[in-house]
């Protein structure tokens, strides 16, 4: 199977939206340890909308898969995957991150 033009621009979504979420997650990380809470915050929240963006590409691709017109397995479309999984890895793991610096600094946590 060949990746024609439309899987290849929810491919790309994944792509950049999953960097995209990884670098404001790693950016919260930096920012909290500076202190700078409400902007830590903010590229949590970033990055939230970079993983909604990505799971819209790819829930397209399932639904199509589902409804019988099979996806083309590429070795882009791997690592498209693969970006997505990292990055919602890493901005799980950036929230405790910022948690933890919260702490460290006597600032309450909110709780979601």
């Amino acid at each position: 199977m060949v990746v024609d033009e439309q899987n290849l621009e929810t491919i790309m979504g994944l792509i950049i939206n999953g960097g995209n979420a990884k670098s404001d997650a790693m950016e919260a990380i930096q920012a909290a340890k500076k202190g700078n809470f409400e902007e830590a915050d903010q590229k949590i929240k970033d990055a939230d909308t970079s993983l909604t963006e990505a799971h819209r590409s790819q829930t397209g691709m399932l639904t199509k898969e589902a409804s019988g017109d099979p996806v083309a397995l590429s070795l882009l479309m791997v690592h498209g995957q693969d970006h997505l999984m990292n990055a919602i890895t890493f901005r799980d793991l950036a929230a405790e991150v910022v948690d933890v610096y919260k702490a460290i600094a006597g600032v309450s946590t909110e709780q979601e």
